[in-house]
């Protein structure tokens, strides 16, 4: 396996770069040596890493020869620009954005679900990192789709502020700190106010009419788990900071039970199964995932009219595993 002596983070000071930051100060490559990277306008800011400052260098000026491992985090046009130089010059990339997730040569990867993927992989390359919906959802439904056979899944999202960004964070604290039962407030980030408010609306519209992250959930559920799976989704914005929830709905092959399902979860890795008697035993965002590595899982609840049809909660911090700790873990799976 490959040593990872020189890391870099482009997008190091973004929201999911922050997150990158703090795995690696705590729990991941304790010896490597770590380079943060962002725009020119970013140039020359300390941050605060391991006891010491780090001074951010301009992604346009670095080269990669001496790096082993590039974490992207910049979005999809920075990384189709600098993602395929880093990999010319001999450096892995794992990239969070969406530019490189359904190009068929490129592996898209959650580590809990087709990990073994990357066991054959030729380096240097670029390893795609999936939408945060698609990553806790997949992690939740592939044990169940491995012993019982997933047909169709109809989800519905509440996707937190975070996993649109910084300004999207304060304009929420702004509206909410200024909010006097105002029925129309300013808005800059989204196209209706957020706080007080939903909105069943994340990423631009298609032609087909669903979002943008609509369609990745269905796009991406095809080429990490299962090309035969019938996925609807309602993808929706709300007043939460961070951390993503969602409802999921499956029908399988064969029939199952709550406890079958119990039973299947609890083995599996990286989840927290939130299963019991009390009426109150459910994980929730801000609670539970916030903060967490794992994937929580609760609400189980068998159909009412079918024997093989079940509903599901699920929550994740979408800044860690739905973004930064997916990635570091996908890295794990190349680099000592």
């Amino acid at each position: 396996m490959l040593k990872a002596n020189r890391i870099a983070i482009a997008g190091a000071t973004g929201m999911v770069g922050q997150a990158f930051l703090k795995l690696l100060e705590k729990d991941f490559y304790p010896n490597a040596e770590i380079v943060l990277l962002a725009s020119k306008k970013s140039k020359g800011k300390s941050l605060a890493f391991r006891g010491t400052e780090l001074v951010v260098q301009d992604l346009a000026e670095y080269d990669f020869s001496d790096t082993d491992l590039a974490l992207f985090s910049a979005g999809a046009s920075v990384s189709s620009e600098f993602a395929p130089k880093a990999v010319s010059q001999g450096c892995v990339v794992v990239d969070n954005s969406s530019c490189f997730r359904y190009q068929e040569d490129i592996p898209l990867i959650v580590p809990e679900v087709n990990g073994d993927m990357l066991m054959n992989q030729e380096l240097p390359a670029i390893i795609a990192n999936p939408n945060c919906s698609t990553i806790q959802m997949l992690v939740a439904l592939k044990p169940i789709h491995d012993e019982f056979t997933i047909q169709r899944i109809d989800i519905t999202t509440m996707q937190a502020v975070s996993g649109t960004g910084k300004e999207a964070s304060e304009e929420l604290l702004d509206q909410l700190g200024s909010y006097k039962g105002d029925r129309y407030m300013n808005t800059s980030v989204y196209p209706k106010q957020i706080a007080n408010n939903v909105l069943p609306h994340c990423g631009s519209f298609a032609e087909n009419r669903y979002t943008e992250e609509e369609n990745k959930l269905l796009k991406e559920t095809h080429k990490i788990l299962d090309r035969n799976i019938q996925v609807a989704a309602t993808c929706v914005r709300v007043p939460v900071l961070n951390g993503h929830s969602e409802s999921v709905h499956i029908l399988t092959e064969n029939p199952l039970s709550e406890e079958m399902v119990a039973s299947v979860l609890r083995k599996a890795p990286g989840l927290s199964l939130h299963y019991g008697i009390e009426a109150s035993d459910y994980p929730t965002a801000t609670l539970d995932a916030d903060g967490d590595n794992l994937v929580h899982v609760g609400r189980l609840r068998k159909d009412l009219w079918s024997d093989n049809r079940i509903n599901l909660w699920i929550a994740a911090d979408n800044l860690l595993k739905g973004a930064a700790l997916n990635s570091v873990q996908i890295a794990e799976l190349l680099f000592e």
